[in-house]
């Protein structure tokens, strides 16, 4: 990494955990992104890092001892590992919190498996679907094991890109199971330069699946985003507003893609 790209991404650290500990205030995910065909290759090793940060939003619990959403951060690496060109492992571990009040906490563990369709060079949009099931502590959820299967497509045509994702979420096990529920992420985006483009997702709740199309009951967020890059290291930067039954009203998250193998 150059100099300049160190120095840049040093101030940006120290830019974040400046808003992350200073500023005042969803009950935040411990991902916030629209997932593409990003894969890794064969044998390599990938690492994101999500955070995000509930500037302003719930500060009583639907439960009793759930963890309020309001002032907290949440930090999860991701690690990925290449199976095959279009198959690939993932483990977020673990998901870590940080309360309002400043207590840190290791609150469970996600694995997930991500297929992308096999299609020919220079084609320019993709399907795929991943897998995604796991254990969180009883302050993140009330139902401990819960699982997701998500619809993946898109399209790159010149500078724009847009992506789509199907999430339907479910119980695995626990006290207050329900019917499984649908989420719609969207993601489109326009590239200003090859380093640096800026975009919208928009993450919005569908309802259960037996009421379908109840929106003012479900969740809903839209993020204002820049993709970019400093030397090896990705970055998605977003701010989001939350509205519907979603209760926190505003989160900022990032992304960071961690260079951990040698440079290809």
């Amino acid at each position: 990494m150059r100099a300049d790209a160190g120095l840049r991404l040093a101030l940006a650290g120290v830019a974040a955990g400046a808003l992350f500990a200073g500023t005042p205030a969803l009950a935040a995910p411990e991902e916030i992104q629209v997932y593409m065909d990003e894969m890794g290759a064969p044998g390599e090793i990938g690492l994101d890092v999500h955070s995000n940060y509930v500037a302003s939003g719930e500060r009583s619990a639907d439960y009793p001892g759930e963890q309020p959403s309001l002032h907290r951060v949440r930090i999860t690496p991701e690690f990925a590992y290449g199976l095959t060109r279009n198959l690939e492992l993932g483990a977020y571990l673990p998901l870590a919190t940080i309360e309002g009040g400043g207590r840190f906490g290791i609150d469970g563990v996600k694995f997930r498996l991500k297929y992308i369709v096999p299609r020919p060079a220079g084609q320019a949009w993709f399907v795929g679907a991943n897998f995604e099931i796991g254990r969180v502590g009883h302050k993140l959820d009330i139902n401990p094991y819960n699982a997701e299967l998500k619809g993946i497509a898109g399209i790159r045509r010149g500078r724009w890109t847009a992506a789509a994702n199907a999430n339907i979420d479910f119980t695995v096990s626990g006290p207050a199971p329900g019917p499984a529920s649908l989420e719609i992420a969207t993601k489109l985006s326009y590239a200003l330069s090859p380093k640096f483009a800026i975009g919208i997702e928009n993450f919005t709740g569908v309802g259960e699946f037996r009421a379908l199309g109840r929106f003012g009951s479900s969740e809903q967020s839209s993020y204002a985003t820049i993709d970019t890059s400093l030397g090896r290291w990705d970055l998605n930067l977003g701010i989001g507003r939350g509205y519907g039954a979603n209760a926190d009203r505003w989160t900022v998250k990032a992304v960071i893609g961690v260079p951990i193998g040698p440079r290809r």
